[in-house]
């Protein structure tokens, strides 16, 4: 009977650092389910910065400028393009004219105001080597409009900008409208 005994002690034994081998095996499982959701997650959060970024690089790309000042010397005159024999893409479109810059002598020249679509028409009409988009124009005459460089006015649902006269916009006479403050 001391060999009954002995088996059943092993199989107790045997049986137990297997539960015990079991919980440790999913407590483990668990621990990586737990990093797989956590990586998951920091490759989900990676692909939207991706994208967000590769959009930026589009953005900026397409002539959007980022905190860019137009040359104090270039007021009238928007081509700042290299002589014809100048090389390297990068220094073409170091002077590029910029979006804003195009934008502001566009609503110079209106006599109305107009919107944002018809800025983008016109401005992809006249420069058919760039892509202007009219979410890309809205956004930009919004930020003209902060800085004070251009005006919005608004008729029922209808949104319409002008630009203001840079000699004019500070002073009282014929300023033609109130601030575009706030």
């Amino acid at each position: 009977m001391a060999g009954a005994q002995t088996t059943t002690e092993l199989v107790t034994h045997y049986s137990s650092q297997f539960s015990t081998d079991l919980e440790r095996n999913t407590q483990e499982q668990d621990k990586i389910r737990a990093e797989i959701e956590e990586l998951k997650g920091r490759l989900q959060t990676l692909q939207h910065d991706h994208s967000v970024l590769a959009t930026m690089r589009n953005a900026l790309e397409s002539g959007i400028p980022l905190q860019q000042n137009p040359s104090p010397d270039a007021d009238d005159s928007y081509d700042y393009g290299l002589p014809v024999g100048a090389s390297g893409v990068a220094r073409r479109k170091q002077y590029k004219t910029t979006l804003v810059a195009l934008i502001r002598a566009y609503l110079a020249e209106q006599a109305e105001p107009c919107s944002a679509a018809e800025v983008a028409t016109a401005l992809s009409e006249a420069h058919p080597d760039r892509v202007i988009k009219t979410t890309v124009v809205r956004t930009t005459l919004e930020g003209l409009v902060a800085r004070s460089s251009a005006q919005r006015l608004k008729q029922g649902h209808s949104v319409f900008y002008a630009g203001l006269d840079p000699d004019g916009a500070d002073s009282d006479e014929g300023g033609g409208g109130e601030s575009a403050e706030g």
